[in-house]
């Protein structure tokens, strides 16, 4: 029996032997390959912290340059240019675009706006087609804020889009379909936003009804 025995552990051990010489190139393949997933992952993670930490503290920089739009426009370029994936490249330029705006420079706070729309996170674009529909309407270009708005697809924007039309549309000249936009903003605003208020009022100068 024990050397019954012995023969068939030596086949097992030789049938594993065998196996391991034609496998193991592709096991350390394996292996090492799921080493350097987990080793990137983490080195990913620690990239993004890096990232993140930098990038907030260039934005509190910014925040503490509002009133200088010289310096705050060359901060937030550097965050945008540096860390532009991160939550923070977003933020630095909706507030530089707002300093710009402030102090007359609508060019930047256009270019600002569209990075956004274009590159920023998605959490900030719904606010960010609002400023720059603003922006364009104080450059004189309706048709164009117009279309900007047009792209809007949240609903939780949506009484603040129909708001901003109806003043785009009455700066055109466009009573009735100014009118109709009131309307609707009303008709889309919580009943406690301030915003509706508002909305009520223009309305009421248009000869609207509620």
């Amino acid at each position: 029996m024990a050397g019954s025995y012995d023969f068939e552990e030596q086949e097992r051990i030789a049938a594993i032997q065998h196996w391991w010489d034609d496998n193991a190139k592709f096991v350390y393949t394996a292996v090492a390959a799921f080493v350097l997933s987990v080793a990137g992952w983490k080195g990913w993670q620690y990239w993004t912290t890096v990232q993140n930490a930098d990038a907030a503290a260039m934005e509190a920089e910014l925040l503490r340059s509002r009133g200088d739009p010289k310096k705050s426009a060359g901060i937030a370029q550097a965050v945008i240019e540096k860390y532009p994936r991160t939550f923070f490249a977003s933020e630095a330029a909706l507030i530089s675009a707002q300093d710009a705006f402030e102090s007359g420079d609508l060019a930047l706070a256009q270019q600002r706006l569209e990075w956004v729309l274009a590159s920023g996170r998605d959490e900030h674009k719904g606010i960010a087609r609002l400023r720059l529909a603003a922006v364009l309407l104080d450059m004189k270009k309706p048709s164009e804020a117009l279309q900007v708005l047009d792209a809007n697809k949240e609903e939780a924007w949506a009484a603040m889009v129909a708001d901003l039309r109806g003043d785009i549309l009455f700066s055109q000249g466009r009573v009735d379909e100014a009118r109709a936009a009131y309307k609707l903003a009303i008709e889309k605003s919580d009943p406690r936003s301030p915003i509706r208020s508002l909305t009520e009022l223009k309305l009421g100068a248009l000869g609207g009804t509620q």
